[in-house]
């Protein structure tokens, strides 16, 4: 399902040293009061993660939980409370791991995040039969002010 065309805000916000970013992000859409929130890039490195890898069901959730020093390479998805995020880390011999982030991001050196804001829309998230997992509905805010 397709919305019209929107208009964008853009935030940016930079996370220290052994910050988590996943609750981070979430805790800054609510307090700005985000409705249509969503990643535009990411740059910095993280210590852990928790990721959720592709071949996962909603019966088969197969995690898999790294430790060490991984640059950001990629961080995209949008941010209302059930955030759906999806990373990909670098580490040391540029070896890539990707998945649904799950969360234990622990920031090791920076995250400098550039959010945006689809201003005329609303994000939300309902149960999908047919995957298992909450997917996304996208509104006007007209729709739903």
């Amino acid at each position: 399902m397709a919305a019209g065309a929107s208009d964008l805000t853009v935030h940016a916000l930079r996370l220290g040293p052994g910050q988590e970013l996943l609750s981070s992000l979430v805790a800054f859409t609510e307090e700005r009061k985000l409705r249509a929130p969503f990643i535009m890039t990411c740059v910095g490195s993280v210590t852990e993660a928790k990721l959720r890898l592709a071949d996962a069901t909603a019966e088969n959730s197969r995690l898999v939980h790294l430790q060490g020093k991984f640059e950001i390479v990629s961080l995209v998805g949008t941010l209302n409370r059930e955030a759906h995020l999806h990373i990909c880390l670098a580490d040391k011999e540029g070896r890539t791991f990707g998945g649904h982030v799950m969360g234990d991001l622990k920031v090791f050196t920076t995250a400098e995040v550039v959010v945006g804001e689809a201003s005329d829309l609303k994000f939300a998230r309902e149960m999908d039969d047919r995957t298992g997992f909450p997917e996304l509905v996208i509104n006007s805010r007209s729709e739903h002010a």
